[in-house]
């Protein structure tokens, strides 16, 4: 368990040393600090950390229902057929690494974007809330 943290955080400060040697901008930059930062906090309590749930509270039926709807003409076209590297829906051993770094974490990559995921992965009218039914539902394979 240890080492795959340690494996995450080795990449990302891979990641910040190639934007730094290649120019790139300063908010590009901010933004992979700032993913290293989490790295490294992650880090911290890797050992034990136990996976957080993305959801803040139980959302009601007609909630998850307009989630869906959204899902449908946004995340699916990726995380469907893991298009792009996209964890497929239901994917647990995919999902698990991802859940292990916290809803926050996870809320903050669908926002901000993150690899080949374009910031908010395509779901334009998604709220921060939305995101997080869509992440629960994907990351679990049933509503």
């Amino acid at each position: 368990m240890l080492e795959s943290c340690f494996e995450g955080f080795a990449k990302q400060a891979v990641s910040l040393r190639a934007l730094t040697s290649a120019g790139n901008s300063v908010k590009r930059l901010s933004l992979v600090k700032t993913i290293t930062l989490l790295s490294v906090i992650t880090l911290a309590g890797c050992e034990t950390k136990e996976p957080q749930s993305v959801l803040l509270s139980q959302p009601t039926a007609s909630e998850t229902a307009q989630a869906q709807q959204k899902w449908v003409r946004s995340c699916a076209l990726c995380h469907v057929n893991g298009e792009g590297g996209a964890p497929k829906i239901g994917d647990t051993a995919a999902w698990q690494p991802r859940l292990q770094q916290g809803g926050d974490v996870l809320l903050a990559h669908t926002l901000q974007g993150l690899n080949r995921m374009p910031p908010l992965g395509y779901c334009m009218d998604c709220s921060e809330s939305d995101f997080r039914i869509l992440i629960d539902f994907m990351s679990r394979g049933a509503p």
